[in-house]
């Protein structure tokens, strides 16, 4: 039986023949590699290949595999001080970022605005990691913003300008365009033809493709690092500056959106309402366009739950 070596392998067997802690049969194996004259060959089995050989070379393969994909980063601390910290890099590793979208449940620290540690809170994956759909995104704003157009606006037609229904002057003999009345659309101050009526700019759309926008907008923040979850959002008083000198503490955060589960507290409120780049709202009142208009979303543990079992309500047909 052949067995067929490419050179990748044959180089790794190379560079191993130097350990010095495999049995005869090992020894005799890589000698027999470097023997070979014939790299891209076939090998016989008989000669080469025992049952402790082959389960060396399985073992060979299965170490190096593992030091490819070994993720582990050496400190001075995880060494016990073995390594010396002079050799260490002081640089940060850059490690491997996260895949988005793979309905992967998050964990995420949870704290206040006095910045205690609280603990931790897992996030549903299938709610706070789903793929980003830019197109989903754009048709639940499109349809927000279409239904809470007023549609008030108004034009009056030939019927209902005011004026007077007499023929200006006879149809023969002036030189002048025949005309029956004043309030024309050719006339100043006369009607509007084909103008706007007060009507409804709101379309149908898909709860699906609702539910579906709504959990991608929270996906995006919390692939941004811009979701936070507080254990609750009480605060001591109701004065401003409280809330102003902790957006000043966050970085890179110019407006923000604090979400509840339930009424919002009255001290919040007050506190909140004389800063135009602070909102509050309801767990029920949140949306796709206001978490788009805020680019740092705090929600309160409360009000990730509430989200969360919507999110996961059936859909009443």
């Amino acid at each position: 039986m052949a067995l067929s070596i490419s050179r990748r392998v044959l180089r790794s067997f190379g560079s191993l023949s130097g350990f010095g802690r495999c049995g005869d049969s090992s020894s005799r194996t890589s000698q027999s590699f470097r023997a070979s004259h014939d790299l891209y060959g076939h090998v016989s089995g008989d000669c080469l290949f025992s049952a402790e050989s082959s389960s060396f070379i399985k073992g060979v393969v299965s170490s190096l595999a593992y030091r490819r994909l070994s993720t582990s980063n050496v400190t001075s601390e995880s060494t016990g001080g073995s390594f010396p910290s002079d050799l260490l890099s002081p640089k940060n590793v850059v490690t491997v970022q996260r895949e988005i979208g793979l309905c992967q449940d998050l964990v995420i620290p949870v704290t206040d605005f006095h910045n205690e540690d609280r603990g931790l809170m897992v996030l549903a994956g299938d709610v706070f990691d789903v793929p980003i759909r830019k197109d989903i995104i754009h048709r639940v704003v499109r349809w927000q913003l279409a239904k809470r157009q007023q549609g008030t606006h108004s034009t009056k037609t030939i019927s209902e300008v005011s004026g007077t229904g007499r023929k200006p002057y006879r149809q023969k003999g002036t030189g002048r365009a025949r005309h029956g009345t004043l309030r024309g659309p050719q006339f100043r101050g006369g009607a509007v033809m084909h103008g706007p009526k007060p009507r409804s700019h709101a379309f149908k759309l898909n709860k699906k493709v609702r539910r579906l926008g709504l959990k991608i907008a929270l996906s995006a923040r919390a692939a941004e690092g811009k979701l936070l979850v507080f254990e609750d959002l009480e605060v001591p008083t109701h004065k401003t500056k409280n809330i102003v000198n902790y957006v000043n503490e966050m970085e890179n955060t110019k407006k923000l959106l604090v979400v509840d589960g339930g009424p919002i507290n009255e001290k919040l409120k007050l506190a909140t309402q004389n800063l135009h780049y602070v909102n509050v709202l309801p767990s029920i009142g949140l949306n796709v366009y206001s978490i788009l208009q805020h680019d740092t979303l705090v929600m309160s543990r409360d009000a990730v739950n509430k989200i969360v079992e919507r999110m996961h309500t059936p859909i009443k047909r």
